[in-house]
């Protein structure tokens, strides 16, 4: 077996491993660890995808910057165990059903696709690097990319007028 494949396969065993344990951990602090551990994993995916720009920015922005926002909410909240209500057995029912149903439609859309092999006539190198992306990004995706960033600025402009304290406000 190649060396790429066997590391694929075991990134992709700790990607899920760690994704299910985002999900499985009680301590709100494991579960974030636990998420940062899935997003450097998916990095190494995106690297033997050849898109070391993705995992970059991945690793930066969101294994970075949104980690820290998470854990500054989490521990903002100061969530005791005391305080937390117990799930009634609808609930566990519900997620159950609703767990079910998305993972047979993934299954379902997993069984429908069909991977092309790989041909090296026509493999391009350069599909996942900076030039190729930038070219795409700002010629075919240009109005998209500047929406998205009027709404992350209008978010950012919320963020600030939400968390400005008027004088006398008590602070929580």
């Amino acid at each position: 077996m190649n060396s790429a494949v066997s590391f694929f396969y075991f990134l992709s065993f700790l990607t899920i491993l760690s994704a299910v344990m985002v999900v499985v951990s009680r301590n709100p602090i494991h579960s974030v660890l636990y998420l940062i551990l899935t997003f450097f994993t998916l990095s190494g995916h995106y690297i033997l995808l050849n898109a070391q720009f993705l995992a970059a920015v991945n690793i930066i922005v969101y294994a970075g910057a949104i980690m820290v926002l998470f854990l500054f909410v989490i521990m903002f909240l100061n969530m005791k165990q005391d305080h937390e209500e117990s799930k009634t057995n609808l609930t566990k029912i519900a997620a159950t059903i609703v767990g079910g149903t998305v993972f047979v439609i993934l299954f379902g859309a997993y069984r429908k696709t069909a991977i092309e092999p790989f041909n090296p006539q026509t493999y391009d190198s350069q599909i996942g690097m900076i030039e190729s992306l930038g070219h795409m990004l700002f010629r075919d995706y240009l109005l998209p990319f500047e929406l998205a960033s009027i709404l992350l600025l209008v978010a950012m402009v919320g963020a600030v007028l939400l968390g400005k304290r008027e004088i006398g406000e008590r602070h929580f």
